[in-house]
């Protein structure tokens, strides 16, 4: 197959077909390296997602031979913040951890490796993933292949740029606020939160910001999500904790009928903060789908104290990250200042540094009856339909971690940009972003979908229902 062939299989298949390809020798694992290699080398140059190359180590696993699994052949990128191989750089996006090798590879990346993808290199991500655009004084601005002057959403944003210019058709991405689904509402893909427990996170720990965060994938199709989780779910070595499981595997749910689903539609945020006008069309059409699907909708919230939860989620993520970041500038011997750490960055350790086990304990229990409060709430509906986020994605420069404003001003453009997903994090639900619009100037605009805990086979029926009525897979950036 020529090059130029092998390069659209990359763009016209999803990762499962891909595989289907390889096993039925139409085409060679070396051969879609090489495509995605050749893609990557064309288009980041204009949207900027690569922050680790690792093609050499892509070819050596390749040539020492791939084990036989679900997506044996297929390329596939890590984000660079927690996703580690041993004797490889991950820099979570921080000058800070410039060069930093991995003493050990985590326990996510292991599965992967063993369901045959093949790594060749790691994703952009916001220094510590602690904003919803993708923006680093290390990397530089990931921007958007709809369009190049706004953001590719965070903080797996460089995973949602890579699928969306067509390099490869699912990548890693985590999610502790939104940086799964924000991402994957910028770029017209879809991406599903795990329920909390749901995947491994080790060998180094077994949850991340207090149980806030989660690994899985941003996609294109709804059943390359099912069956990566399938591949690579369940507990690890030292777990606290575990989702139950489905009946059956994910991938086998996709093409199931969901049954007639009672859906809560909340058009506008707990916080009360403004929603776009084409985020509430998308959530409008959204809910009339669902209607003309034979799903019962009406418009429903759970009653929740916004600003309690936000200062929750506050205090759990400023403590995780300065003891973190405390403790790898002390192993370094090395002082933290702007030359090594964005001002955003800064004032979370800042804060992150005066909190107590008290403060900590707290915030913990606050999300613990947000969790209970909502779990109540849901024995009424099988999901709650809303935005994913307030607006389309925003032009770079606004809300990454050096953005020339107070902390204060940050964490307010920060809120209205993003009000929508940090509920699910709170409660440790699975919830999904949907590519069903676009905006009126052609930008994307998911709507969300948050299923009770640990019910990703329900969302996944979903899904793949609405997938089916309004097919996304063609839609493609012009840029």
């Amino acid at each position: 197959m020529t090059a130029s062939g092998t390069e659209g299989l990359l763009s016209s298949h999803d990762a499962l077909g891909l595989a289907q390809l390889v096993r039925k020798r139409q085409v060679s694992p070396s051969e879609l390296l090489d495509a995605a290699i050749a893609r990557t080398e064309a288009t980041n140059p204009r949207f900027n997602f690569m922050a680790q190359k690792h093609y050499d180590f892509a070819r050596a696993e390749i040539a020492k031979g791939l084990p036989k699994g679900p997506f044996t052949g297929v390329p596939w990128l890590l984000k660079d913040l927690a996703a580690y191989i041993e004797g490889l750089p991950t820099e979570g996006g921080s000058r800070l951890n410039k060069g930093e090798r991995g003493l050990f590879t985590t326990e996510l990346v292991g599965r992967y490796r063993r369901a045959g993808l093949v790594v060749f290199g790691k994703t952009t991500t916001p220094e510590f993933g602690l904003t919803g655009t993708t923006e680093s004084a290390l990397s530089g601005a990931t921007r958007n292949p709809w369009n190049p002057e706004r953001i590719a959403g965070g903080s797996s944003g460089g995973a949602a740029a890579a699928v969306a210019a067509g390099v490869i058709p699912a990548a890693h991405a985590t999610d502790g606020g939104g940086s799964i689904r924000i991402p994957a509402s910028c770029c017209g893909l879809f991406g599903l939160k795990p329920s909390r427990g749901r995947m491994p996170m080790g060998p180094f720990r077994t949850e991340g910001w207090g149980g806030l965060s989660t690994p899985h994938a941003i996609t294109r199709s709804v059943r390359d999500s099912a069956a990566l989780m399938d591949a690579t779910h369940g507990l690890e070595p030292g777990s606290r904790y575990g989702a139950p499981s489905a009946d059956g595997s994910f991938l086998s749910q996709v093409g199931k009928h969901p049954g007639k689903l009672r859906i809560a539609y909340m058009p506008r945020p707990l916080s009360g903060s403004p929603v776009d006008p084409d985020c509430l069309a998308a959530v409008e059409a959204a809910a009339k789908l669902c209607e003309s699907l034979g799903h019962h909708v009406e418009e429903a919230a759970p009653k929740l104290d916004a600003a309690a939860m936000g200062q929750a989620s506050f205090v759990l993520i400023a403590s995780s990250v300065a003891a973190d970041v405390l403790d790898r500038a002390k192993s370094l011997g090395r002082e933290l200042g702007p030359d090594l750490l964005e001002p955003i960055t800064l004032a979370f350790i800042g804060y992150g540094r005066t909190t107590t086990g008290m403060d900590f304990a707290r915030a913990n229990n606050t999300l613990q009856g947000v969790a209970v409060a909502v779990a109540q709430f849901m024995a009424r509906y099988d999901v709650i339909l809303s935005p994913t986020l307030a607006s389309p994605p925003l032009p770079i420069g606004q809300i990454g971690l050096s953005p020339g404003v107070a902390f204060e001003e940050w964490g307010r453009r920060t809120a209205r940009f993003s009000p929508f997903t940090q509920l699910a994090n709170f409660t440790g639900q699975p919830s999904m972003s949907v590519p069903l619009s676009q905006s009126q100037d052609g930008l994307p605009v998911g709507v969300m979908f948050t299923g009770r805990y640990g019910e990703e086979a329900l969302l996944y029926r979903l899904a793949g229902q609405l997938e089916q009525a309004s097919p996304w897979f063609d839609r493609r950036p012009r840029s």
